[in-house]
């Protein structure tokens, strides 16, 4: 299973949609986000990007352990219904920061 590093933001966005990619392509099915600490809305953007691809390839792709921060980007542009959650974290990961 994939999963980026502890970072996700405007400045790293490129590296990690690559690598996402290269992964969709290898068959993941599902994006484990529980090790990101820091992210912005570039992260949201990547998310999207990755689930647009694994659309056009007609592959499936989810979403797991999304942290709080995450979730409330996701919430905040409105993505929710584009993007397939299948788990998330909760509580002990509400400090964490975005931009």
């Amino acid at each position: 299973m994939y999963r980026p590093g502890l970072t996700l933001t405007v400045n790293n966005a490129q590296t990690v949609l690559e690598a996402g990619l290269r992964a969709i392509a290898d068959g993941q099915s599902v994006i484990d986000l529980g090790d990101l600490n820091v992210v912005d809305s570039a992260a949201v953007a990547t998310m999207l990007s990755w689930q647009r691809a694994a659309r056009q390839a007609g592959k499936p792709l989810a979403f797991s352990n999304l942290p709080s921060n995450l979730q409330s980007l996701v919430a905040l542009y409105d993505a929710d219904d584009l993007l397939s959650v299948v788990s998330t974290t909760t509580g002990e990961r509400s400090d964490l920061l975005h931009h």
